[in-house]
């Protein structure tokens, strides 16, 4: 099923709320910062808990703070004709990782949510999905879950079908007169191109109970309808699963696991 996460300005207000919250209760894990403009990552506990995981993420999140920050300050050095106080507003810029699912004690499936403000009429949001193996320490596609994945192939049409079919759902859901379902129908059947996807959690200790799809606005629909969240069980995929596969679903999607960042 998928979920509404929130109009426009209720998620732009979450996010702000949220960041105000952990900004009071936790520093970030890295933060940067030049004149009028700051750029951080954080890491959530399940995160820091392990220490490769951990490293790996942290070089990665020095790197794109650092280019992040280089970025805007360069921005910042265009806007010379604008007043100041459209020119001085603080910017920032902001990395959140999350551990959504841990699966058969091995596979991290993890949510990239990023979130900045350049002053513009609202911020930017959106997410990115990483799948980190503690078994060789290294991230991984979902590749070796299925026996293939080609672009076109039986499996990536069955997931891009059902896909679809949720994401029309929704898009009636919010708008029952007439959803723009234009920018769903051209979501093609490729791995790398069909969206952000992540391991679901299950009500099976261990267990993941499919493929949860993640788009941001403006991916599937306007600014203002928000991200939507979809998830394809893993009984749709069962006919394509390798062993490995085979292996690592089961049970069903809790229901509080939904919503996700967008």
């Amino acid at each position: 099923m998928i979920r509404l996460v929130s109009s426009a300005i209720c998620v732009a207000a979450a996010l702000l709320t949220l960041t105000s919250a952990l900004a009071a209760d936790r520093k970030p894990d890295i933060a940067l910062k030049a004149k009028y403009t700051e750029v951080t990552v954080s890491f959530d506990d399940a995160i820091r808990a392990d220490a490769p995981l951990l490293k790996y993420l942290t070089t990665a999140g020095k790197s794109w703070a650092s280019k992040t920050l280089k970025e805007l300050v360069e921005q910042r050095k265009d806007m010379t004709d604008l007043p100041a106080d459209i020119r001085n507003r603080p910017w920032s810029a902001e990395r959140g990782y999350t551990q959504d699912a841990l699966v058969v004690n091995r596979y991290a499936s993890i949510i990239r949510s990023e979130f900045s403000y350049t002053g513009g009429a609202h911020p930017n949001h959106g997410s990115d999905t990483l799948l980190w193996d503690k078994q060789t320490g290294k991230m991984i596609s979902i590749r070796p879950f299925f026996t293939e994945l080609a672009d076109d192939g039986p499996a990536m049409t069955a997931i891009r079908n059902a896909v679809v079919a949720d994401l029309k759902v929704e898009k009636k859901k919010r708008d029952p007169d007439q959803p723009d379902m234009s920018l769903v129908d051209a979501l093609e059947p490729k791995l790398l191109k069909i969206g952000a996807i992540a391991l679901a959690p299950s009500t099976t200790v261990g267990k993941s109970s499919g493929l949860t799809f993640l788009y941001p606005p403006y991916a599937v629909g306007a600014y203002a309808e928000g991200g939507y969240t979809a998830f394809v069980p893993w009984e749709v995929l069962k006919p394509y699963l390798s062993a490995e596969g085979a292996a690592i679903f089961g049970g069903t999607q809790p229901p509080d696991t939904g919503d996700k960042p967008k």
